[in-house]
């Protein structure tokens, strides 16, 4: 999508100082095992299995895609492990950093006013679509970019751990899920997803990367919209497979934040494995016309596995425009299993 047709997305640039930020595949047919572990019992070595139920798993993927005749949707891929979150629920986050009421509702208001505000969120999809369970998440921007270069001159600012802490605190009362979530300026997501890898071992903490600040020809951040490759993309998969494996954990969700052509390249080679879900997540505020417009082009006609939608309490509210309700958006093709708000 080129500038001069993005007026409804207009750089959501993040100032921590310098920058402000505005900012499925359908299983195999085959009722297949989908890990075996080794276990001891009376000296004689046994398969434990571990599966799913395929059946009821491909009936959710097939509703997820929401009668699509296209041949897209639901996307072929391997079948998770057992205790993934999707498509069995629909995560309701609230996105932002606690240095600044202007990246997000959270850390915009008061804890207990935000939490209140997100379960009244949740309730509302629950409502809009009862066969699938509505789950609150905290998304937390841990690693912003900058305009300044910094000390090691990468342009992004790793939060202090106790910030982390503080989320994870925050959502265990309301059984939230947590998502870190990075933007890498001059670094790479391998640096950076694997200075958080303790966190991302806890089961209920989750990954997020972002595109627009990804920075590869050396701009300062928030000058042009940047890209990841399929590459970039599987590094984190790869680090998060690992993490799974080496924990004994479900899966974890990865987001993909997305509201530009370029700003994900080579969508065919972004891999599925067992251990990781995948969302790409739509990213734009303006009008529902323009919103959906992005949907269509860059979510529905590229799928890569689940798909997200990013709700603007104040930008997708502005000359005129109003914001999606869950009644509408289960309406989508495919419709989003993952929604934030800002």
């Amino acid at each position: 999508m080129k500038k001069s047709t993005i007026a409804f997305i207009a750089l959501p640039l993040l100032l921590l100082g310098t920058i402000a930020c505005n900012r499925s595949k359908a299983a195999d047919t085959d009722n297949s095992t989908v890990k075996s572990e080794a276990v001891k019992k009376d000296s004689i070595e046994e398969k434990k299995v571990l599966t799913i139920d395929t059946l009821d798993y491909n009936k959710r993927m097939v509703a997820m895609s929401n009668s699509d005749t296209t041949g897209r949707w639901p996307v072929k891929a391997p079948y998770p492990l057992p205790g993934a979150i999707l498509p069995y629920n629909r995560i309701i986050a609230y996105y932002g950093n606690l240095y600044s009421t202007r990246m997000g509702i959270l850390g915009e208001i008061p804890r207990k006013e935000m939490l209140e505000k997100l379960q009244g969120e949740v309730a509302k999809w629950q409502a809009a679509e009862p066969t699938v369970k509505a789950i609150p998440a905290l998304h937390y921007i841990a690693v912003t970019a900058q305009g300044a270069p910094g000390k090691d001159n990468m342009h992004r600012m790793r939060m202090p751990f106790k910030q982390i802490d503080t989320i994870i605190k925050w959502a265990k009362p309301i059984d939230a899920l947590v998502f870190v979530d990075i933007q890498v300026g001059h670094s790479s997501v391998k640096a950076e997803v694997n200075q958080l890898v303790d966190y991302l071992s806890m089961p209920n903490v989750h990954l997020g990367i972002d595109p627009e600040f990804s920075m590869k020809g050396g701009e300062r951040p928030g000058t042009k919209i940047g890209h990841f490759t399929a590459a970039d993309i599987n590094d984190a998969i790869d680090i998060l497979a690992d993490i799974v494996r080496k924990n004994n954990l479900t899966p974890k969700i990865l987001v993909v934040h997305r509201f530009t052509q370029g700003m994900v390249k080579n969508y065919k080679d972004i891999k599925i494995v067992p251990e990781v879900q995948v969302v790409m997540d739509m990213d734009g505020f303006g009008s529902k016309v323009l919103k959906k417009s992005t949907y269509l082009r860059y979510i529905y006609r590229e799928p890569v596995h689940f798909t997200g939608f990013k709700l603007f309490y104040k930008n997708d509210n502005k000359n005129d425009w109003s914001m999606y309700t869950p009644e509408e958006l289960v309406k989508f093709t495919p419709k989003p299993m993952y929604i934030q708000y800002q």
